[in-house]
């Protein structure tokens, strides 16, 4: 398997020289939400009550539709990708979608997946930034996300990015299709936030 690309808009590492490796992520004791971004670890809060319900109400409907189809994996939120290496970045969205194809015939990995979904959905918390969410949309498609979802319980509204298209908003009278990946997939947007 390849490996990832750096992303040039995230940060670099520190200068100490000691950037933590996915390896070293992985064998932390599970006691908080982390990411690695450059090397540097990143200590989360846990979300907020809105956005767990708005992570399943869009992970359930896609999980059902990928498992009866047999089209791949579901992840839920916590599972760690890494999108970099040297120095090493893992990220974990909201849910993730990998196809069955880049699955091993020895079934999924105990460990972090390396390279990215080929989709990532984001659920924006009340407290991450505009520039924080293109980052990491940036990030994802760099590291070769076919698509990323971007879900906005603010705003009621679902972006999709591909890496060479304009972002295509859908908002709560819409409903999302899963063009490119899963052209059958259909969910109404006012059903994330119900």
């Amino acid at each position: 398997m390849s490996q990832p690309p750096s992303h040039p808009s995230l940060p670099a590492p520190a200068a100490s020289g000691n950037a933590m490796t996915a390896e070293e992520l992985f064998r932390l004791p599970d006691d908080s939400w982390r990411a690695l971004v450059s090397g540097e670890l990143q200590r989360m809060t846990p979300a907020g009550f809105r956005h767990g319900t708005v992570v399943m109400n869009v992970a359930v409907p896609l999980a059902q539709h990928v498992k009866s189809r047999r089209l791949g994996v579901v992840c839920g939120a916590e599972t760690g990708f890494v999108l970099a290496r040297h120095p090493d970045t893992v990220l974990a969205p909201d849910a993730a979608f990998v196809r069955r194809e880049r699955i091993p015939a020895s079934g999924p990995l105990a460990t972090f997946w390396e390279g990215a979904p080929d989709l990532a959905v984001e659920v924006t918390p009340p407290g991450d930034t505009r520039p924080e969410v293109a980052d990491k949309v940036a990030a994802w498609l760099a590291a070769g996300a076919r698509a990323v979802w971007v879900v906005d319980p603010g705003r009621r509204s679902v972006t999709l990015h591909e890496a060479d298209a304009a972002p295509r908003r859908f908002g709560a009278s819409d409903v999302l299709d899963g063009t490119p990946l899963f052209p059958e997939f259909r969910l109404p947007v006012a059903d994330l936030f119900a």
